[in-house]
């Protein structure tokens, strides 16, 4: 099929399928269906309610939420009356949050709960182009109208919104048909592994042909159930979960969140499910045992009998990780894109795949190599530019082409990823080397969770470690494992075992590339304390920095 925009696309399968089931969340503890009927009338409701205020083609329109119905559905609704989404994720600080909004010039705004709420209240006097908010979670009275005089509760807004669509019945067809395919349908801040984030702009055009292009490549049928739980606000749930299940008709069912995807997995058994490494290798973790028939079977059990092909995208997945799942009879497949691109450039493919690589581009996707290695791309799937920031679009996009920032190689048709030019570490001899290949490598031992290279203009390579305090228990005798993850941390048992356990993962690599000394973490990295984006990249300079002085101590040493 053919769209202009995304609401034709919401429309004509709303008009398609009508009855059946869209959408599946959970609810005080119950699965709820939502019918595309349903989906589209309350979209349709929602932009109602956008023009009744004011709401204008073009206006940026906030979005404050974890994943839930009403994100979807407001997501919809603003995009029918012609405005543009701009989703801050959910963990950002007021400050954050304030910046995205202040710099998108938001008229309007969706937050999710209490918590979101107090958090954008802290912010919202220095927010004067803000005209409205609309809150998802129900709110005592005596908060309306006095804390923020503009503050609705979604119910009462949607229940506006039926009043008045047929008065604004034609306006929002109208508008619907005059959306073209280069009007903007998000502006999508990236995740900001340094400085401030660049606010993506993607178009209607960008975001339909990206989903056609997979749709293509890999399609899904209306008998497929994708079990969803990375962040809308990211664009790899945004296009792969939230718009290709629209185009494709199957059922899209909302995790409550990333602590019960396993749960979900069980209760839902879905077809398909995309998710970033770090889920995976911590699945993979959990299901260790030193029979590999007996872990194949817990992973196997995992993802239930339903399940097709898993997806990997966000971040490398570790070629130990994806064998590991192959061998278990489960194929996860990576693939590779940015926010810049829609995201998707390239993706290993079930008819055609090589586990080492992010496979090939997609038709219609032109990919090269540069001179210096990096990956440049070019078509229809690039983005509009960077939102209020000329300069940086012209140094991404250089004669149509985006240069992504990754180095990379293409063989036999196949794209690999080899690193990122920025964190390319240049030791003191001289020698090059890639540092998330060898945190690849650590991670994918069983006892090792985390894992950061440092050596930048040193003579040898050290690293921060953060076990897997779980399975490593596993492995220690029994006075020491009773011992907290703060007490095992500093032990010299512990460094000693994980000292053999990272030798045994670095054996295939040169010697330059060996860590020579490390030092044991008892916390994960997290998003909470800034260490990591919101998709679970590492913001390698803010844990660099963090851990400096450790870092150093190894040197003088």
């Amino acid at each position: 099929m053919n769209y202009s925009n995304l609401p034709e696309l919401h429309r004509r399968q709303a008009e398609r399928l009508g009855p059946r089931t869209a959408i599946r969340y959970r609810r005080h503890g119950l699965f709820r269906d939502v019918s595309h009927d349903q989906y589209r009338a309350d979209a349709l409701a929602c932009a109602a309610a956008l023009i009744e205020a004011g709401i204008q083609p073009g206006d940026r329109v906030g979005m404050l939420a974890e994943n839930r119905l009403e994100w979807l559905i407001a997501d919809m609704g603003l995009l029918a009356a012609g405005a543009v989404n701009v989703p801050s994720h959910a963990p950002l600080t007021a400050r954050q949050v304030h910046f995205q909004l202040d710099d998108a010039g938001a008229r309007w705004l969706f937050v999710s709960t209490h918590e979101q709420l107090d958090k954008v209240l802290t912010v919202v006097g220095e927010l004067p182009q803000l005209k409205g908010m609309v809150v998802f979670d129900r709110v005592p009275n005596s908060v309306l109208g006095t804390r923020y005089s503009a503050l609705q509760t979604w119910d009462g807004f949607l229940q506006c919104g039926r009043q008045v669509l047929a008065k604004h019945q034609a306006e929002v067809r109208s508008r619907e048909r005059r959306l073209g395919p280069d009007d903007l349908a998000t502006v999508m801040y990236t995740s900001g592994t340094t400085g401030n984030p660049k606010g993506v702009m993607l178009t209607h055009h960008n975001l339909l042909t990206n989903v056609a292009m997979v749709q293509a490549s890999e399609p899904a049928s209306m008998d497929d159930i994708q079990l969803c739980w990375l962040p809308f606000s990211h664009i790899y749930a945004r296009t792969m979960d939230h718009y290709r299940t629209l185009e494709s008709g199957c059922l899209l069912v909302l995790a409550d969140s990333q602590d019960t995807v396993v749960r979900d997995l069980a209760e839902i058994q879905p077809t398909h499910m995309n998710s970033v490494p770090r889920f995976y290798e911590k699945v993979l973790a959990a299901v260790a045992s030193p029979d590999p028939k007996e872990a194949a079977r817990r992973l196997r059990g995992i993802f239930g009998p339903r399940m097709k092909w898993l997806c990997s995208g966000g971040a490398p997945l570790p070629l130990p990780v994806a064998e590991a799942y192959r061998d278990a009879g489960l194929l996860l497949l990576q693939g590779y894109g940015l926010t810049e691109s829609s995201p998707v450039i390239s993706f290993n493919r079930t008819t055609r795949y090589q586990l080492d690589t992010v496979g090939p581009p997609l038709e219609g996707v032109e990919v090269k190599i540069a001179a210096d290695g990096e990956v440049l791309s070019r078509g229809p799937h690039i983005m509009k530019g960077y939102w209020n920031n000329s300069t940086a679009t012209a140094e991404s996009i250089r004669d149509g082409w985006l240069h992504t920032g990754d180095l990379g190689s293409l063989e036999n048709g196949f794209l690999k990823i080899t690193g990122r030019k920025k964190e390319l570490m240049v030791m003191s001899s001289g020698k090059k080397l890639v540092p998330s290949y060898i945190e690849g490598l650590l991670i994918a031992d069983p006892c090792i969770d985390q894992a950061v290279v440092h050596g930048e203009g040193k003579n040898f390579l050290t690293a921060l470690i953060v076990p897997h305090w779980e399975n490593l228990r596993k492995e220690l005798p029994k006075p020491l494992a009773g011992l907290a993850v703060e007490e095992l941390a500093r032990h010299p048992d512990i460094c000693s075992l994980l000292q053999r356990r990272i030798q045994a993962a670095l054996t295939d690599v040169a010697s330059w590339e060996q860590v020579k000394k490390f030092v044991v973490l008892p916390q994960p990295f997290s998003v909470a304390a800034d260490e990591l984006t919101v998709s679970l990249k590492l913001r390698r300079n803010v844990v660099l920095t963090k851990y400096r002085e450790q870092l150093e101590a190894m040197y003088r040493e």
